[in-house]
């Protein structure tokens, strides 16, 4: 037996399971219910986690990825369009976005497609939708 095997705990593990109940996520509710056991883990440090804790944090973290996958994927979509879907599912207008990308005429401009998002307008878009600047590249 390896010493991986030897540490890990499964009594413990199983106390951890039956505390979190995870089951798979269908509802916003649920997967705030998961993130909210998932937190006091990451707060924890990937190094101070036992074995059995990030045994349940790689569980916990992959049922919230597969609901989050599932509920908020968006399509491949080029930048334009991603900014698009944003404006309109963030109930803005294009001009809400001038302060982000320079100016109105560039919003404008990158929604048309007559201009690419440059690099600092990706980093500022992601931080405003709280998403990653590649996809706006």
């Amino acid at each position: 037996m390896n010493a991986a095997a030897i540490s890990f705990n499964n009594a413990a593990y199983a106390r951890l399971v039956a505390k979190a109940a995870p089951r798979l996520i269908t509802t916003e509710e649920e997967n705030e219910r998961i993130l909210a056991i998932i937190e006091p883990l990451m707060a924890k440090g990937e190094d101070r986690l036992s074995p059995e804790e990030d045994a349940l944090l790689g569980l916990l973290a992959d049922l919230v990825h597969d609901f989050e996958e599932k509920v908020y994927s968006i399509p491949d979509a080029t930048p334009a369009e991603l900014v698009r879907y944003l404006i309109e599912q963030n109930g803005l207008k294009q001009k809400d976005l001038a302060p982000i990308l320079g100016a109105p005429s560039r919003v404008s401009e990158i929604l048309s497609g007559k201009r690419s998002i440059s690099k600092e307008q990706a980093k500022r878009l992601a931080e405003r939708f709280k998403m990653s600047a590649d996809a706006f590249l």
